[in-house]
C-alpha cells in the first residue's frame, strides 16, 4: 500500500522544484466516504499561481493581459462579469446616455470574439475541477451561452437566479434578477470539491444604487457563499473583470486572496 503522507510530501516537492508539472500535481486527500457530498473540499490549490501581479488591491491594468500573467491550472475559482450591450440593444427606448443610463452606456462594451477569449484564457489558467462563475443577463441565458463556450472544454454544472429585491428596466417584463452560470473545468466533480451544500438556486439579496456602488454591482453575500464552497482559506480567487471590486470584498471577508 502507498503511503499517502510520503506521496503528499512527494507532490509538495514536486511544486517546489518544478512547476512544469503543477498539471498533474494537484493535492488530493484520501477520500473513504461513499456520499457524493463532502463538507472538506479535498483539493488543494498549487503553490505557483503568479507571476508579477499584487495580490488583494484594486490593479489598473487590462483584464485579459492579467490572465495571461497566471500560470496555467493554478486558480481554483473565476468570477467574470463581461459588459454584455445585450439589455441596451434588447431594451432601448432612446434614452441610452442619459439620465440613469448615462453610467451604463459609458462602460466599455465587449463583443463576442473578446468575450471567447477571456474564457479561453479562464479555462486555461484554472485548475483541474476548477469553477467559473459566468454573469449573464436573460438574453444571454436564452441565445448566446453556448456560442460564447463553443470548443471549450468548461462545463455546465450549475446556475444561481440573483433575485435583486427591485424592479429595473424593461418594456414587456421588468428586470428583477441576473443569473450566475456555474461550470467546472475537467474532471467534474462535486465530492470533495464543493463543500456547501445550503446554497440556493435563487439568491435574494437586495444592493441599493448611488454613487458608493458600481453600475454593475454584484451580491457580496452570494459571492461570500460560493468563495467558500469552492475554495480553502489562502486561496487566490481571481476577477479579470472587476468593476466595483466586489470580489475583493468577498475574498477580505473570507480568508481568501483576490487578484482583478
Amino acid at each position: 500500500m502507498v503511503n499517502t503522507i510520503t506521496t503528499k510530501q512527494q507532490v509538495l516537492t514536486s511544486f517546489e522544484n518544478s512547476f512544469g508539472d503543477i498539471a498533474n500535481a494537484i493535492i488530493a486527500l484520501p477520500d473513504d466516504t461513499q456520499t457524493v457530498f463532502s463538507s472538506i473540499r479535498k483539493i488543494q490549490q498549487p503553490f505557483f499561481a503568479i507571476s508579477d501581479l499584487k495580490i488583494d488591491e484594486r490593479q489598473k491594468m487590462n483584464g485579459f493581459d492579467l490572465l495571461l500573467k497566471l500560470y496555467d491550472n493554478s486558480i481554483p475559482l473565476v468570477f467574470f462579469d463581461p459588459q454584455y450591450r445585450t439589455i441596451l440593444d434588447k431594451q432601448a427606448y432612446g434614452n441610452e446616455g442619459k439620465g440613469r443610463q448615462k453610467k451604463r452606456s459609458e462602460l466599455p462594451q465587449m463583443d463576442e470574439k473578446k468575450i471567447r477569449s477571456f474564457l479561453k484564457e479562464i479555462e486555461r489558467v484554472l485548475m483541474p475541477s476548477g469553477h467559473l462563475m459566468l454573469w449573464v443577463d436573460k438574453f444571454i441565458l436564452c441565445s448566446g451561452i453556448h456560442s460564447l463556450l463553443e470548443g471549450s472544454g468548461l462545463q455546465l454544472v450549475d446556475m444561481v437566479t440573483w433575485n435583486k429585491g427591485r424592479m429595473g428596466m424593461g418594456y414587456r417584463t421588468r428586470r428583477h434578477s441576473e443569473y450566475l452560470v456555474i461550470f467546472q473545468k475537467l474532471p467534474v466533480r462535486a465530492k470533495g470539491v464543493w463543500r456547501i451544500h445550503d446554497i440556493p438556486d435563487v439568491w435574494t439579496e437586495k444592493i441599493e444604487n448611488g454613487d458608493k456602488n458600481h453600475t454593475h454591482a454584484k451580491p457580496v453575500g452570494l459571492q461570500i457563499k460560493l468563495i467558500k464552497a469552492v475554495t480553502n482559506q489562502g486561496d487566490i480567487v481571481v476577477d479579470p473583470a472587476a468593476g466595483g471590486y466586489s470580489v475583493l470584498k468577498s475574498t477580505n471577508a473570507t480568508e481568501r486572496h483576490f487578484i482583478g
